[in-house]
């Protein structure tokens, strides 16, 4: 929205209400207010719900509760509605900025990975995984539990974060195409791996985001955006049919288990990708092994392909090395959305950014660090 030579003291929230206005601020507020509101009411807290339980969850929703979470899930679909005609307005009219997404700078040709319903539509939390290779074709598809015959880890002496990879192909290296084991999972993904949307106004959102950016699958990493869009308008549509469900008030909110679990495996898609939890527990139900992988992990080795990409892409001999050119490169890993602290189970508390600038000889012309 502020463009990419902003100044970093203006790109923050502050500068993107000072560009859009003080009422669309706002309604970015009120809208994020709204969510985070019927968390609370549903499962007791925002963030880190505690109402969960083995066998479903502690409490329903009342049909007061449900009367309110309707109107907050109207005022949720028109801004997920707004958010889309703002992208247009202020993206899609700027050829500057299309020809940015579609350059060959954040290109990064992978194999895709997300959670499709019996239809093949996008799905965030039943269905089977599905897998789709550099030309959009399936070339896997597999129930949650079955993860592991379908995904390994590679690693890496200089990083902590694992490198999962497609098992049927192999750890190729960071390399791209459709021999490659490297997969994607984030919008960006759950969009290039489905059939369509199964919400009305979010399935037209679909279909003018492969029409504009010539078809399936989509390979721009800045693409994500706009994808996290389409899913947003999705999000808010299931939100109004669920709450207009009267059975969502339905008091049978739990069976209990009648027995001790020893294993289990569960799937969401998470806003930054597919999201696996494995646990393994003993004969008193206390858990013994735990295998995690999430949405950063399973894009480790595409977000270090596309900052390479950007990097060589952008900067080339003579090339003045400016703050928007550095902008220019995190842009390439922002659109992850990354969160190398879940997936690290490290804090870092700061997003470091260091760039080494070679000939073509590789001897080091000029190093720049910030962070």
């Amino acid at each position: 929205m502020l463009g990419p030579d902003a100044k970093p003291a203006e790109r923050n929230i502050l500068g993107l209400i000072n560009k859009v206005g003080l009422d669309i601020g706002k309604e970015v507020i009120k809208n994020r207010a709204y969510s985070q509101k019927i968390q609370i009411m549903i499962a007791g807290r925002a963030t880190h719900l505690v109402w969960s339980l083995p066998g479903g969850v502690s409490k329903g929703i009342t049909e007061e509760e449900r009367k309110q979470i309707l109107e907050m899930a109207k005022a949720n679909l028109e801004f997920a509605k707004f958010g889309l005609k703002l992208f247009e307005d202020v993206v899609l009219k700027n050829q500057a900025y299309v020809d940015l997404i579609l350059s060959d700078a954040y290109q990064t040709v992978t194999n895709y990975m997300g959670l499709v319903d019996r239809n093949n539509k996008v799905n965030f939390y039943d269905g089977m995984i599905r897998v789709v290779d550099a030309e959009a074709k399936e070339i896997a598809k597999f129930k949650p539990a079955d993860y592991l015959q379908h995904i390994k880890e590679h690693v890496e002496p200089w990083s902590y974060l694992k490198f999962p990879f497609l098992k049927k192909i192999g750890w190729k290296g960071f390399v791209e195409g459709s021999k490659s084991g490297v997969y994607r999972a984030a919008p960006l993904a759950r969009l290039n791996v489905a059939d369509g949307m199964a919400t009305p106004l979010a399935q037209e959102a679909y279909e003018k985001y492969f029409d504009t950016l010539g078809g399936k699958p989509v390979h721009s990493t800045l693409a994500m955006h706009w994808a996290r869009l389409v899913e947003l308008l999705y999000a808010a549509e299931r939100q109004l049919e669920l709450v207009q469900d009267i059975e969502i008030t339905d008091p049978k909110v739990r069976v209990i288990p009648n027995k001790v679990p020893d294993e289990g495996v569960g799937v969401v898609e998470a806003p930054r990708g597919t999201l696996y939890h494995h646990y393994k527990a003993d004969e008193k139900g206390m858990v013994t092994k735990v295998n995690l992988i999430v949405g950063t992990t399973n894009n480790n080795a595409p977000i270090c392909m596309s900052i390479r990409k950007a990097a060589q892409g952008l900067i080339k001999a003579g090339t003045i090395v400016t703050e928007g050119l550095l902008n220019r490169i995190e842009m390439a890993f922002r659109a992850y959305d990354p969160c190398l602290s879940c997936a690290t189970h490290s804090l870092p508390g700061q997003m470091p950014l260091h760039v080494v600038i070679r000939d073509a000889q590789g001897e080091v012309l000029k190093t720049i660090t910030r962070g």
